[in-house]
């Protein structure tokens, strides 16, 4: 049984995240944290974004959760670093599908504030296809409510005021897209000093003003408004408020690994530590690197949707910190805690905005053109395929460096790069290319797998 992908467990609400299967997640979450610790009662914070079946879908993990022996302490519709604020201390079920269409919801689990890694996840997995039983009567957990959202802004807040300068006055506008940011972000750069225009600020499940995923197309409306406006730049999050999306005064998105690399680069420079890291994924762009080695820190990759994972080996190294970790739209601020968090980056980003201005941020970053490209292949097909493009491609590129860790990886002496690896949620092989020349070097990347297919 998988149930788990990149991002927890997710999908349609009626065929894959069902209430029955909320429930026996639940159980087999609760069981396994009675297992694992030394606490015969765990405590689980259960949140949920906006979505139409997030109510049910909550309620059912919560009676999962009671029945295999946890206590749980509600908090209503939150976003999801809120939920990992919260789940500090003890652990925490996020009821959301993100920046999936309403139709989808999902569940995320955490501990300590921090993503379940692989094992945990293939623990839950093993019990709920076990079908355990609830526990006794007389051993099943209560519940309470609490409103974590007031501590959450205020600690979110205070963390950014160490960065960058007071944006006095400076006006940012944030589409909240009816998502949980409509709750956070708006209401923390205001705390900051900030003049906030906020756009579609209304919790609303079926996303009526734009598609929960925050994209180019998906953002007109913001893009417009700022580009028409006199905001200084725009701020886009999607349904949880975990990503966020630059826009700059021309109604413009930023791409995602230039602010990638301007908070790399800022959190690296001010790091205590001998050896600043910076964790991100093999589809991150080479301009990350060249920040980050100019601040005098180091970069280090892991697969997509495992920066906890990542983070958690660069910790066990002495002389050494993470500085930052973040893949496209999604970061970390490891100062502030060991989750993703949109906010965080919103509140951080609007006080380096205030100190140097967008453009100031930007121009030390050279940005090369950037294409990712899917190539249809079946699922039964993605291990063969892949087993071959580890010889193929990087005779492809003769003259590349070869990193085969996660998918296959070659980066060019021009610091041009091409990264080829398997969907893990679609029958794709994507390939991902940043090149002066990069339409070349997609075409050449194609035409290998294609060879191979």
């Amino acid at each position: 049984m998988e149930l788990f992908g990149t991002a927890g467990i997710r999908g349609d609400v009626r065929d894959r995240v069902t209430p029955a299967a909320a429930l026996a997640v639940g159980r087999a979450a609760a069981q396994h944290a009675r297992e694992a610790g030394s606490d015969e009662t765990p405590v689980f914070a259960v949140g949920r974004d906006g979505r139409e079946t997030g109510t049910a879908l909550a309620d059912a993990v919560a009676s999962g959760l009671q029945s295999g022996g946890a206590r749980v302490v509600r908090l209503g519709p939150v976003p999801t670093p809120a939920l990992a604020y919260a789940a500090q201390g003890r652990r925490g079920i996020m009821v959301t599908a993100s920046h999936n269409p309403p139709t989808d919801n999902g569940l995320k689990l955490f501990v300590d504030g921090e993503e379940y890694d692989r094992e945990a996840e293939r623990a839950v997995e093993t019990r709920v296809e076990a079908d355990e039983r609830p526990v006794p009567w007389d051993q099943f957990g209560d519940a309470e409510r609490a409103d974590v959202l007031p501590d959450y802004r205020d600690a979110v807040a205070e963390y950014a005021r160490g960065i960058g300068a007071d944006p006095d006055g400076l006006r940012v506008a944030v589409g909240c897209g009816t998502g949980m940011a409509s709750v956070a972000t708006p209401a923390v750069l205001r705390a900051l000093g900030a003049d906030v225009v906020a756009l579609n600020a209304q919790v609303d499940g079926h996303f009526p003003a734009r598609e929960s995923k925050p994209t180019a197309d998906s953002l007109s409306e913001l893009r417009a408004f700022v580009r028409d406006g006199d905001a200084a730049f725009g701020i886009g999050h999607d349904g949880d408020a975990d990503r966020i999306v630059i826009v700059d005064g021309d109604g413009e998105v930023v791409h995602e690994d230039t602010v990638l690399a301007v908070l790399a680069e800022r959190f690296v420079r001010e790091a205590a530590t001998a050896d600043p890291v910076v964790v991100t994924t093999p589809n991150a762009s080479a301009r990350i690197d060249e920040r980050v080695r100019a601040a005098g820190g180091r970069v280090e990759r892991v697969r997509l949707g495992a920066l906890h994972e990542g983070i958690a080996a660069v910790r066990d190294e002495a002389e050494t910190g993470v500085a930052f970790a973040a893949e496209p739209w999604k970061h970390v601020h490891p100062v502030f805690g060991p989750w993703i968090d949109g906010v965080a980056s919103a509140a951080v980003l609007t006080r380096l905005v205030a100190e140097s201005g967008l453009d100031g941020l930007r121009d030390p970053v050279t940005e090369r053109p950037y294409r990712k490209v899917s190539v249809p292949c079946p699922d039964d097909e993605k291990v063969r395929v892949m087993a071959a493009l580890t010889d193929r491609l990087p005779a492809a590129f003769p003259d590349g460096e070869v990193d085969t860790e996660y998918g296959v990886r070659v980066e060019r002496p021009d610091a041009s790069w091409v990264l080829v690896r398997p969907s893990g949620t679609e029958p794709y092989i994507r390939i991902y290319a940043e090149a002066e020349d990069v339409d070349a070097l997609v075409d050449r990347a194609r035409e290998t797998v294609e060879a191979v297919l």
